[in-house]
This record gives C-alpha cells, sequence and structure tokens, in this order.
C-alpha cells in the first residue's frame, strides 16, 4: 500500500506541476520507480508511464505543436533513442563494481545505478542551478539536441531537460511548447520502449513489467493523467522555481544513494 501511495502522489504532482515547463515527470518518476523495481526495470516503467502521459497531452494540446520542430528535433532523438536503449542493456548486465556492509545492509554498486547516480545527479543541476534553468541553446543546433536529448532518453529516460533548453530558443507559445515537447517526448518512449521489450524478449521474457508490477505502473499513469488535468486547469500561474528546488534536492539524495549503492 505503501507503494501505491509513493508512487501515485509522485505522478501527481510531478505531472502537474511539470506540464508548462516541459520536462520534470520521467526525471523524477525513475528514481521513485528504482525505489521499488530493479534500476532497468524502474527505466522501463518509467517510459511507460511518460509515454502514456505524453499520449495523453497529445490529445489534451497536440494540435498546438510545431510539425517542423518535431521532425528536425524528434526524428534525430528518435534514432539516439534507440542507441541509449541498447546502452542501458548493455550497462545493466555488467558485474557489480564493489560491496561493503552498511550497519546490517549489504551495499552493492553496479555499473547501472552508478551510471543513473551520474546522470540524475547531472540532471538535478538543471532544477537547481538559475544559469542552467534558463539556458536556450542556439537553433542550429536542433539535431545534436536531438540527439543527446533521444540517447539520455533511451538511456535514462532523462530527455526533457535536455529538450527544453534547446526548444525554449524556437520563442514559440506555451501551448506550441508543450504540444511539441509532448510529440516529441512521445517518439522517444516509443522508441525506447519498443527496444526495452525486445531485448527482454530476446532473454526469454514475456515482458519487462511482471504481473506484481503492472498495477503500480497502471496506478501512476492514471494518477498522471489526474496531474495532467488539474496542471491545466488550475496551476498555470504556479511559479517553478520552488519546485525545482525541491526537486533537485530530491534528485542529488537520491542520485547519491542509487551511485553509492545504498537504493
Amino acid at each position: 500500500m505503501c507503494a501505491f501511495i509513493i508512487i501515485s502522489l509522485s505522478a501527481f504532482f510531478v505531472s502537474g506541476l511539470t506540464l508548462y515547463s516541459g520536462f520534470g515527470l520521467g526525471t523524477l518518476m525513475m528514481p521513485v520507480f528504482a525505489v521499488f523495481f530493479p534500476v532497468p526495470i524502474a527505466v522501463a516503467a518509467t517510459a511507460v508511464v511518460h509515454g502514456a502521459n505524453n499520449i495523453f497531452k497529445i490529445i489534451l494540446v497536440g494540435r498546438h505543436a510545431d510539425a517542423s520542430l518535431v521532425l528536425r528535433f524528434g526524428v534525430p532523438a528518435l534514432a539516439a533513442a534507440f542507441l541509449g536503449a541498447c546502452m542501458l542493456e548493455y550497462v545493466s548486465r555488467l558485474d557489480p563494481i564493489a560491496t561493503y556492509s552498511l550497519g546490517f545492509r549489504v551495499a552493492e554498486v553496479t555499473p547501472i545505478k552508478l551510471t543513473m547516480g551520474i546522470l540524475i545527479l547531472s540532471f538535478s543541476l538543471f532544477e537547481l542551478l538559475p544559469v542552467l534553468r534558463t539556458i536556450a541553446i542556439d537553433k542550429k543546433y536542433l539535431f545534436v539536441g536531438g540527439l543527446l536529448s533521444g540517447f539520455f532518453g533511451g538511456l535514462s529516460g532523462h530527455q526533457g531537460a535536455l529538450r527544453s533548453a534547446f526548444l525554449a530558443k524556437m520563442a514559440v507559445s506555451t501551448e506550441t511548447f508543450v504540444g511539441t515537447s509532448a510529440a516529441i517526448g512521445f517518439l522517444v518512449d516509443m522508441t525506447r520502449i519498443a527496444v526495452y521489450a525486445a531485448l527482454f524478449l530476446g532473454a526469454g521474457k514475456a515482458f519487462f513489467l511482471d504481473s506484481s508490477q503492472l498495477p503500480l505502473v497502471a496506478t501512476a499513469i492514471l494518477a498522471a493523467f489526474a496531474g495532467v488535468i488539474a496542471g491545466k486547469r488550475y496551476l498555470r500561474t504556479v511559479t517553478m522555481k520552488t519546485i525545482q528546488a525541491v526537486t533537485g534536492v530530491l534528485l542529488m539524495v537520491i542520485a547519491l544513494s542509487l551511485g553509492t549503492g545504498i537504493l
């Protein structure tokens, strides 16, 4: 029951409060899932929730998406997401780097946990540092931005922060920004979900989520939907600075816990 409460509340609040920032759901939900699932499964579960949430956002505001931006940024992101997802599978099979005792608990530092910890710690800076919150990169680098965002999206699910940094330079309306981000995020999510599923099938598993994990993922999806509705109706004027600061601190704590093998 505790897992359902934590995951549903996290999905609801993060989905609603990050609707207009263009990123945040995957950044926070992956480590939340990692508390209850193995890290590779947590990444895959987050992809399912993130993808479903993007579909819902497309239904609500997809008509405002800029087709040119989706093609210029989304196509390279899609290709790079494939490589990132394959890299996740490779890293997850590497042997532990170190083990140590922490009281009555044996902590294990694995390459996948260390990688995720470093990535989460890095992306938490986008939430904490004002200079990174407002960073906007020249539009001539959209192709490179798509590659970077897609690759990290496939590897760890952290695609939105980079995507927002690049798309912010386009000076589009809020509706166009949200719709375009949702469309690009959907392309990356569908690519990595397909790769995750194919890799698990190749390993002789029917699906990357078993029957005990599916209810938690379904709960997160429904809670994220509710968060989008609440965000669209009531939270448009809420300042994101406090939310970004709190999220950044939480991400740093989770990153250090993952990287040191505590989680």
